[in-house]
């Protein structure tokens, strides 16, 4: 009598998963990989890991002025490009989703149109402006630069979310004797919390990974830690250990961002906005 035996099934998703996640994950590990390896085991020898661990590439990073300065520029002026992106987008988002005008399509697409341009075409315009008028080399100049793309991404996110709430509300608070200001802070803006918090994550991330704009406009007082990076070539040449400990440092903000706004991001994503 013939006895069929059971085989184990394969989880093939899970294996493509798997095979995903190790081919994202390399560049980072291997970036971590070299911030911990001196000059010479960098470029003498390939190791999964390294042979002699050193932190003197953080210390350099934490230590030298021309170093951790630019962490300092770069979260300046994010964090004022994020509010002022909010702040102007709130009211503009408002306006979209809840009146109607002559052209307001129009000018809704206009507005997108911003945000489709490459930074490139900006830069010489910004720079001479900035210099005309003495804010060159400001974190102001830098934060309102990348306004021009992030309010048009943050009116768009933050439409589709006040889209959803239903207009009895306004007219409920209205009623009840609220003014718009009052109505608009402590009632509106609680019911539409996910929609600022994917708006403000996108914004922080493209003002952090920007760097044709940040690198134009600035050159000592607010260089940002992108253009720290590319000015690190010397006599000797490049410092790749100190350069790959810069990497690993420019990555922490990001994933702190996304670790707190990810319910939100989730949000975004059901709600068909991101």
């Amino acid at each position: 009598m013939a006895h069929s035996g059971n085989k184990p099934r394969v989880n093939t998703s899970a294996i493509v998963m798997t095979l995903y996640l190790v081919f994202l994950l390399l560049p980072i590990y291997w970036l971590l990989n070299m911030s911990l390896k001196t000059n010479e085991e960098i470029l003498s020898v390939f190791s999964i890991w390294p042979r002699n661990l050193t932190f003197a590439n953080y210390a350099t990073i934490l230590t030298d002025a021309s170093w951790y300065m630019g962490y300092v520029n770069s979260l300046i002026y994010v964090v004022m490009n994020t509010v002022i992106s909010l702040l102007v987008a709130l009211p503009a988002a408002y306006a979209f989703s809840r009146y109607s005008f002559m052209g307001d399509k129009h000018l809704f697409f206009w507005l997108l149109t911003n945000r489709m341009a490459p930074p490139a075409v900006f830069a010489l315009p910004f720079f001479q402006l900035y210099s005309s008028v003495g804010l060159f080399d400001t974190h102001i100049a830098v934060a309102l630069a990348h306004c021009l793309f992030n309010v048009p991404l943050a009116v768009w996110i933050l439409e589709g979310f006040m889209r959803g709430v239903p207009k009895e509300i306004d007219e409920t608070a209205y009623i009840d004797g609220y003014s718009f200001p009052r109505f608009f802070i402590k009632i509106f803006t609680p019911l539409i919390a996910s929609g600022i918090g994917v708006a403000a994550f996108f914004c922080f991330m493209f003002s952090w990974v920007e760097l044709l704009l940040s690198r134009t406009l600035t050159s000592v007082e607010a260089k940002p830690i992108a253009a720290a990076m590319t000015r690190t070539v010397s006599a000797s040449g490049l410092d790749w250990g100190v350069l790959a400990a810069a990497g690993v440092l420019t990555i922490v903000p990001g994933a702190l961002v996304i670790y707190f706004v990810r319910n939100y991001i989730a949000k975004g994503f059901a709600l068909g906005r991101v």
